[in-house]
C-alpha cells in the first residue's frame, strides 16, 4: 500500500465535514490539499453529515461487522451506493440452500466489480463498501475518478474487534477465524496510516469515524444535496 503524509485537521463546519472537488497532488489541474480528519467522538459529538463534490467518490472501509453496510444504508440516500453484501445476498437467493458460498463466492465478486464498472461509467456519485483488504480497489477507483475530474474520499470506521464480532453475530453472518485475521491486519494498516496523518495513494482526503459517531451521522450526500440537509 503506497502511503503519503499530508497535514491533519479535525475542523467541522457546521457538523458537516465539507470536501471538495480536485485533483489529486501533482496533477496539472492541482485540486486542494488532501487532508485526514479525525471525527470519532471522543467528545461525545460526531457529524451529522458528510458533504463531498458531485461526482466523487467515496469508499467506506472497516472490519467486517464495523456497520459499513448499516451506515451506507442509512446515509445515503440520493448517491448510487455499492455494497458487496448486496450481489451476495442477490445470489444467495438465487442458489440451492445448502450451496456453500465458497463455491460460488467468485461469481459472486466477478459480478459485483461488474456491476460497480457500470455505475462508475455513469459519471455519477458513487458510495463503494470496501472492506479494505483489496488496495487495488482503491487504486482503481482513484484512477478512474481522477480521470474525469473527481476526487475519491476514505471514510474508515475505527471499531474493536470485539465490537466487530459482535456485529457480525447480529446479523448472524460471520466469517472464519482466518479470514477476521486477514481482515484484522489490512485495516489495522489502514487505521495507523491515516491516524498518522498518512492517506492511501489515490485519495484525496480519510474521514476516521468511531461506533458512536458513526451512528450519529444520518447523510453521506455530494453536491447540491447539502442545500436541502436539515
Amino acid at each position: 500500500m503506497t502511503l503519503q503524509r499530508y497535514a491533519t485537521t479535525a475542523e467541522v463546519a457546521h457538523g458537516a465535514m465539507p470536501a471538495q472537488a480536485g485533483a489529486a497532488p501533482g496533477t496539472a489541474s492541482g485540486g486542494p490539499a488532501p487532508v485526514v480528519r479525525d471525527l470519532r467522538a471522543r467528545s461525545g459529538h460526531g457529524p451529522r453529515g458528510l458533504y463531498f463534490a458531485a461526482g466523487d467518490v467515496v469508499v467506506v472501509s472497516g472490519l467486517p461487522g464495523s456497520g459499513k453496510s448499516t451506515l451506507i444504508r442509512r446515509a445515503v440516500t440520493a448517491a448510487h451506493a455499492v455494497d458487496s453484501q448486496d450481489t451476495r445476498d442477490r445470489w444467495a437467493r438465487s442458489m440451492p440452500r445448502l450451496l456453500p458460498y465458497a463455491l460460488y463466492r467468485p461469481l459472486v465478486r466477478v459480478a459485483h466489480y461488474w456491476g460497480l464498472r457500470r455505475v462508475l461509467r455513469s459519471g455519477e456519485s458513487v458510495v463503494v463498501h470496501d472492506c479494505g483488504t483489496q488496495a487495488w480497489v482503491r487504486a482503481w477507483l482513484g484512477r478512474d475518478v481522477r480521470r474525469r475530474g473527481g476526487a475519491l474520499h476514505l471514510v474508515l470506521l475505527d471499531v474493536t474487534p470485539r465490537i466487530a464480532r459482535e456485529g457480525q453475530r447480529e446479523r448472524g453472518r460471520g466469517v472464519s477465524g482466518y479470514a477476521f485475521a486477514r481482515h484484522r491486519r489490512a485495516v489495522g494498516r489502514l487505521l495507523k496510516a491515516v491516524d498518522e496523518g498518512l492517506l492511501p495513494s489515490g485519495c484525496a482526503s480519510a474521514v476516521l469515524l468511531d461506533r458512536e459517531a458513526a451512528g450519529r451521522l444520518g447523510r453521506i450526500a455530494f453536491g447540491d444535496e447539502r442545500l436541502g440537509a436539515g
